[in-house]
C-alpha cells in the first residue's frame, strides 16, 4: 500500500499514448440483478471505442477474489463476464483491412493471494513494486517539502536512516505532522502576548518560520508511538 501503484499506471498508460480508463471497483457494482454484468460489459466497449486504450482497476481483489461454494451467484455473474470480455481483447484477430482494437489490462492489488486462478492466468504479466529504498525516500522527502521553507539543520541522511519500510502515504504524513510544528510554535507565542500588532502579522510570522529537523524528530517519535 501507498507505493504509487495507481500513479505507475498513469505513466504507462501516458507514455504509451493510450486513453487511460480508471475503473473502481465500487463503479461496478449494481444492488439491480444483471446491471453489473452490463456495467462490465460497457467498459470494455468504451475501452475498444477510445482505442488504443489502457483500462486500469484498482484494488482487483476486491471484484475477483478466489471463487468458493457459498458465493452469492450475482457475484460469480459478474467475474463470468469479465474473464469472458478479457479473453474477447486476446482472442481478437480481425480481417486484413479491420482495425483490430488495442486495449490493455493493468490492475492493482495489495493482496494477490486473493486472486482467483482465473485472473492470474489472463493477467500474465506481474509486477510486484516494493517499498522505497535509501534513495527514493530521499527523493520524496524533497519532492514533499520542495515548497515548504526549511531551516538549515535538515539532516535528510537522518530522515532516511529512521523511516526504513515507510511508504509514500508514510513520509507524506511525517512531513504534515513536522510542517505542524511552526504553527504550534507561534499559537504557543499568542497566549503569551496580548499584542494587536503581534496578531495582524501572524499569517506572515507562521510563513516564515522554518521546519526544524528537531520538528521531524518529535514527528517521528510521535508517529512511531501512534502506531
Amino acid at each position: 500500500p501507498g507505493t504509487g501503484k495507481t500513479m505507475l499506471a498513469k505513466a504507462i498508460a501516458t507514455t504509451g499514448k493510450t486513453t487511460f480508463i480508471n475503473v473502481n471497483p465500487a463503479a461496478l457494482a449494481s444492488k439491480w440483478r444483471g446491471d453489473s454484468e452490463k456495467l462490465v460489459r460497457l467498459l470494455f466497449d468504451m475501452g475498444r471505442y477510445y482505442s488504443p486504450s489502457t483500462i486500469f482497476i484498482d484494488e482487483i481483489d476486491s471484484l475477483l477474489s478466489e471463487r468458493s461454494s457459498n458465493e452469492h451467484e450475482s457475484s460469480r455473474k459478474v467475474k463470468t463476464q469479465f474473464f469472458t470480455e478479457i479473453d474477447g481483447i486476446n482472442g481478437s484477430t480481425g480481417a486484413e483491412d479491420e482495425v483490430v482494437p488495442k486495449v490493455f489490462i493493468l490492475a492493482a492489488t495489495n493482496r494477490p493471494w486473493d486472486l482467483d486462478d482465473a485472473i492470474l492466468r489472463r493477467l500474465t504479466k506481474r509486477v510486484y513494486i516494493p517499498l522505497p529504498d535509501d534513495e527514493s525516500r530521499k527523493r520524496l522527502f524533497e519532492l514533499k517539502l520542495r515548497n515548504i521553507k526549511l531551516a538549515n539543520d535538515i539532516d535528510f541522511e537522518h530522515l532516511v536512516r529512521n523511516t526504513d519500510r515507510y511508504n509514500s502515504d508514510d513520509i507524506e504524513s511525517l512531513c504534515r505532522e513536522a510542517a505542524n510544528a511552526p504553527f504550534k510554535r507561534v499559537m504557543n507565542q499568542i497566549s503569551q502576548q496580548n499584542n494587536t500588532q503581534f496578531l495582524q502579522d501572524l499569517e506572515q510570522q507562521i510563513l516564515s518560520e522554518p521546519i526544524t529537523n528537531e520538528d521531524f524528530v518529535k514527528a517521528l517519535r510521535g508517529l512511531v508511538v501512534g502506531n
